[in-house]
């Protein structure tokens, strides 16, 4: 079983950057891709972007595409979401997701291709 946290929301200005954090703990068997996705008021929750399990691999949505970064470190197994030039619209609850990838194929795009979920953080960017 894994567990996934996320932290680093909060309140930023149009324009600014933020920075996200999931961190992973558990057991797995098995290594995993990292994805965040986010839900606004309102809204369905959508795909942001993913990062292979080596880390060698991203992809995002491209709303997100050249303002957001996915790293991660798993020796601290540790996912990042740097988001910078931050947009009104971008105002969700984000959330962590793995994935073992079974049944499934790159770039794991959907909701069901997720085995574990964050509970998610909030940030809201004003205008």
């Amino acid at each position: 079983q894994v567990q996934l946290v996320e932290s680093g929301g909060g309140l930023v200005q149009a324009g600014g950057s933020l920075r996200l954090t999931c961190a992973a703990s558990g057991r797995s068997n098995y290594p995993m891709s990292m994805g965040w996705f986010r839900q606004a008021p309102g809204k369905e929750r959508e795909f942001v972007g993913v990062i292979s399990w080596r880390g060698d691999m991203t992809y995002y949505a491209d709303s997100v595409k050249g303002r957001f970064t996915i790293s991660r470190d798993n020796a601290k197994k540790t996912v990042y979401l740097q988001m910078s030039s931050l947009k009104p619209e971008d105002t969700a609850v984000y959330y962590c997701a793995a994935t073992r990838g079974a049944g499934s194929s790159w770039p794991y795009l959907f909701e069901s291709n997720y085995d574990y979920w964050g509970q998610g953080t909030q940030v809201t960017v004003s205008s």
